[in-house]
C-alpha cells in the first residue's frame, strides 16, 4: 500500500485485531508489503487514539474493560456471576475487590452484608461502595495511578496490602489460559499477586467467552486460585480442565 493508503492499512490492522486478538509487527509488515518501521508508526498512532495496546513485537486489541464506556449496560452473565460471588461472602468478612467491570458488578449486592471491611485499588469501586446505604468499612491501597487499568498499582499499594490479612479476594481476568492460569492485558502484575498472597481464598470472576483468549501476561497461576465463577456457556471440556486442577468451579445461569 502507498502512503496515501495509510488509513486503509490501519483500518485493516484493526480488523485483524478484531479477528485474532493480537498481531505482530513482522506479520503485518509481510502482509502489507511494507517496512516494520512503518507498521510500528501505525501501531503507535492507533494506540494514541485508544484503539489498541502495543506490546513487545506487536499489539493486542483494546479490552472492553479498559474502554470504560459507561453507557454499556452490565451483561446478564456478569450480573449472575456477581450475585454468586456475593453469596460466598460471610457477614463481617474482610475482603478485597480488584478493579474491573465484573468485580464492580458486586457492589449493588454488598449493602445486604453487614459488617464488611473492603479493600480496593479502584476509585470506581470505592465511590460505589461509599454510595451504599449500609456502607462497609472502606480501605484503599493508594499507590501509583495506572490510567490503563484505572486503578492504583505499585510498591506503595503492595506495602499497604501486606499490612492486612483478608478472608477473600475477588478478581477478574482478561483471559483464561488452560495451562498457565488467569491472564491480563495489564503489564503491572505485582499488586494482583500480592492481593492473592494476603487473602485466604482467591475467587476469580470471568465470563465464559474469555476462556482460551490469547493474552501474553500471566496474572495468577492456577496454584493461587481457589474458586472460579463463570457462566453456563462454559464448554464441558473447559469445565473438566478447571476441575481437574482442584479448583472449585461455579457455572451460573444468566
Amino acid at each position: 500500500m502507498t502512503k496515501r493508503n495509510t488509513p486503509q492499512r490501519r483500518h485493516a490492522v484493526l480488523a485483524l485485531l478484531g479477528e485474532q486478538g493480537e498481531v505482530s509487527v513482522d506479520a503485518l509488515a509481510k502482509r502489507f508489503s511494507t517496512s516494520e518501521v512503518t507498521i510500528r508508526k501505525d501501531l503507535a498512532e492507533l494506540e494514541k487514539n485508544g484503539l489498541l495496546l502495543r506490546r513487545y513485537g506487536g499489539a493486542v486489541s483494546m479490552p472492553q474493560e479498559l474502554i470504560g464506556d459507561a453507557s454499556q449496560p452490565v451483561s446478564p452473565y456478569k450480573q449472575a456471576i456477581a450475585r454468586a460471588a456475593v453469596g460466598l461472602i460471610r457477614e463481617h468478612a474482610r475482603i478485597i475487590i480488584d478493579s474491573g467491570s465484573t468485580t464492580a458488578a458486586m457492589i449493588a449486592e454488598l449493602g445486604f452484608k453487614p459488617g464488611l471491611v473492603v479493600m480496593t485499588n479502584s476509585l470506581n469501586v470505592a465511590k460505589a461502595l461509599s454510595d451504599l446505604e449500609h456502607e462497609p468499612v472502606l480501605l484503599m491501597t493508594g499507590g501509583t495511578w495506572d490510567p490503563h487499568s484505572e486503578s492504583f498499582q505499585g510498591q506503595v499499594a503492595e506495602q499497604v496490602l501486606r499490612s492486612y490479612d483478608f478472608d477473600q479476594l475477588f478478581i477478574g481476568a482478561d483471559g483464561i489460559d488452560p495451562q498457565r492460569g488467569t491472564t491480563t492485558f495489564n503489564e503491572l502484575l505485582g499488586l494482583s499477586r500480592v492481593m492473592a498472597e494476603v487473602a485466604r481464598e482467591v475467587i476469580v470472576m470471568v465470563e465464559a467467552d474469555k476462556f482460551g483468549r490469547r493474552i501474553p501476561n500471566l496474572e495468577l497461576p492456577w496454584s493461587s486460585v481457589h474458586t472460579l465463577i463463570t457462566d453456563e456457556r462454559l464448554s464441558p471440556e473447559w469445565r473438566h480442565q478447571i476441575q481437574a486442577r482442584g479448583i472449585k468451579l461455579m457455572c451460573v445461569a444468566a
